[in-house]
């Protein structure tokens, strides 16, 4: 990779870190894109009490500082298990959740209050040569949830067990116009003064929905949704989590969980929903402000998708290609030619960029026509893309009645017969493009029925 050079103050010129600029560039369309959008943020007591919390704490702290309106919700069960253990209280649940009595009740309240301090604590660091130097962040927290009694299901009376009613939009909205962020406990309060333990996840959940969050982010301790290899699933739609969930048995309980939420809040207006490991370093900003993240993504619908290209896109079909003109694997096009071809193009767009693109050129009168400019991005070869945006091109081509496809190229023949293409020569091609065919660059000639 080129360096760019870089000047210190004894004015030698030094090599600079291209990496690094590299991904802060590359980062820019996010940071533009996020200002003044509210992302809601769930944690656990764990993300509190393990070792990384100073980093998240830094994390969310530079969310703050980037503009982002941000709304922290933290659960506090692990923290309740343990003011539990020390005062020899059993835990009682059913169906996965708390019957909260009385004397549970006042343990939950010491344990969520006692996380509230320290979060509060931990946004107040400001010391000098760490990453919260110079911060001002202030946190609100107050009674913005209402909630109700679970009351009795199956015969099992919850007592101080609640769920979620409401919450107060307008309030939140203010201390987040005022710059502030919002930071909500695992608890509701009801119009007659009672206090209601909740879930956490369910309370981030409904209070994305609530305020129109860009994101709901669930901060946990798994990597997200792993496929039954053990690889981690960076995208699905509602849809495909809903088969997940139907037809796997082996999805942790947590995680199903999460990802049922995360099925509630995209129907519910949220744009997206991120499952993430908060035990990784640096996740929550490898997820924001990189193309590919570190999680697992919700949305209604695919956030890479294969479309036709528009005069938008040309910049970014240009930016794709130039590597390619330049070591001659295509051939030259300019700006003006491609304003004038865009409709021929069609590219892969994956969160606002242009990874891939390809252009079908029929002729006049004949009913063959030629696929070129076929690019995909360094970063995403390998993953078939380039197939299936071949595949959408042959789809294009048959529902405008092309018979046959031909293909001239230089580097990668072998690709295109693995897809069906044949050994051709110049004079199957039509007599147009014969009379263009360049025999300097000597190009194989490929064609394929459709």
């Amino acid at each position: 990779m080129e360096t760019v050079p870089g000047c210190t103050h004894d004015n030698k010129m030094q090599p600079s870190n291209p990496s690094f600029i590299h991904w802060f560039r590359d980062s820019a369309p996010y940071i533009n894109a996020f200002r003044g959008r509210t992302f809601v943020i769930h944690f656990s007591s764990d993300a509190i009490d393990g070792k990384s919390h100073p980093h998240l704490v830094h994390d969310l702290a530079l969310l703050n500082s980037l503009g982002i309106r941000l709304v922290l919700v933290y659960g506090a069960r692990s923290r309740i298990e343990r003011f539990f253990r020390e005062r020899g209280i059993d835990s009682r649940y059913h169906e996965g959740l708390r019957i909260t009595d009385p004397r549970s009740l006042e343990c939950v309240k010491q344990a969520v209050g006692s996380l509230r301090l320290e979060i509060e604590a931990l946004f107040s660091m400001g010391l000098a040569n760490s990453p919260m130097a110079g911060a001002d962040i202030q946190i609100s927290s107050g009674n913005y949830v209402v909630a109700q009694p679970l009351g009795v299901r199956d015969g099992v009376d919850y007592r101080y067990t609640g769920e979620f009613r409401r919450v107060d939009t307008a309030a939140i909205s203010a201390q987040l116009d005022s710059g502030n962020i919002v930071l909500l406990p695992p608890l509701g309060y009801s119009p007659t003064g009672e206090i209601f333990n909740l879930r956490a996840e369910q309370v981030a959940c409904s209070v994305g929905q609530a305020v129109k969050a860009e994101k709901l982010i669930y901060l946990t301790e798994a990597a997200g949704l792993l496929d039954p290899q053990g690889k981690l699933i960076r995208e699905l739609t509602v849809t495909e989590v809903e088969q997940q969930l139907a037809q796997r048995d082996d999805i942790p309980p947590a995680v199903g969980a999460l990802l049922a939420c995360a099925v509630s809040a995209c129907r519910g207006r949220v744009h997206r929903t991120h499952l993430l490991d908060s035990r990784v370093d640096g996740a929550l900003l490898q997820e924001l402000f990189t193309r590919d993240g570190a999680g697992t993504l919700v949305a209604m619908e695919r956030f890479e998708g294969i479309r036709p290209a528009t005069i938008e896109d040309v910049g970014g079909i240009l930016e794709l290609i130039a590597p390619l003109e330049r070591n001659g694997v295509l051939v030259h096009r300019s700006r003006e030619w491609l304003e004038m071809e865009i409709e021929q193009f069609c590219v892969v767009e994956r969160d606002g960029a242009i990874i891939a693109c390809a252009a079908l050129h029929p002729f006049a009168g004949e009913s063959i026509a030629e696929v070129a400019g076929l690019a995909v991005h360094p970063d995403y070869r390998g993953e078939q893309r380039g197939g299936r945006l071949l595949e959408f091109i042959e789809q294009r081509a048959r529902q405008r009645g092309i018979g046959r496809l031909f293909v001239l190229t230089t580097h990668t023949p072998h690709w295109f017969l693995e897809r069906g293409y044949r050994p051709a020569e110049i004079g199957d091609l039509p007599v147009a493009r014969q009379m263009m065919y360049n025999y300097q660059r000597n190009s194989k000639v490929f064609v394929k029925p459709l």
